[in-house]
């Protein structure tokens, strides 16, 4: 990494992440690092190293990363896969938009890539726009037909007694944290708790 940074510089940092704390960073950090210097990048900070599962929506690398573009501190965030920095269609999109109003652009080593700076990412936004829209409409019909379905087989919804609340909005809640709805709007949505949908999640990733 370099200590001296001229304004044509295009300043890069690296996300990797795995999925558990037993699995190693290597690999990535290798092929970004290679991939970085190939493409002119400079890195201007070690490597972001994130051990979570893809369902995890907390994750405290990427949040340091998307401190630094809020600062323009960086311009280009190197990561090996999309699904590596987004859980789902609606948060790689989100992110993504996040990024770009920072003049920030995510590329990954793959090729399909979010380069802000030329016509194809900024065309690859707003297909991803699309796209998101159409999977949060079928995540929405989903959601509605299996609601009905459960007050068809005699299930009522709200806040039930006990613990058949989790099992009950289980599935929907997943569903919708997979598809990146935060814990406040998945709660609104189903008409349940903060608590129970927290719940819920934190039991599926233990």
């Amino acid at each position: 990494m370099s200590d001296t940074i001229s304004k044509d510089t295009k300043r890069a940092v690296i996300y990797c992440r795995v999925s558990t704390a037993d699995q190693s960073c290597d690999r990535q950090i290798r092929d970004l690092t290679a991939f970085a210097k190939r493409a002119g990048y400079t890195l201007v900070a070690p490597p972001y190293i994130e051990k979570a599962s893809g369902m995890k929506a907390d994750r405290k690398e990427r949040r340091k990363i998307m401190a630094q573009a809020q600062g323009r501190h960086i311009d280009t965030v190197l990561v090996t896969e999309l699904s590596r920095w987004g859980r789902s269609t609606i948060d790689l999109l989100n992110s993504v938009e996040e990024l770009a109003s920072y003049r920030v652009s995510l590329v990954a080593q793959t090729g399909l890539s979010f380069d802000m700076a030329t016509p194809n990412g900024k065309l690859m936004l707003r297909l991803m726009a699309g796209i998101s829209e159409f999977e949060r409409d079928l995540i929405s019909e989903r959601i509605k037909s299996g609601l009905e379905a459960a007050v068809a087989r005699g299930s009522k919804l709200g806040k039930p007694k006990g613990n058949k609340t989790d099992d009950m909005h289980r599935e929907a809640v997943l569903e919708l944290r997979k598809a990146g709805f935060a814990i406040r709007p998945i709660a609104s949505k189903l008409k349940i708790g903060k608590d129970t949908v927290s719940r819920i999640i934190q039991s599926a990733a233990s």
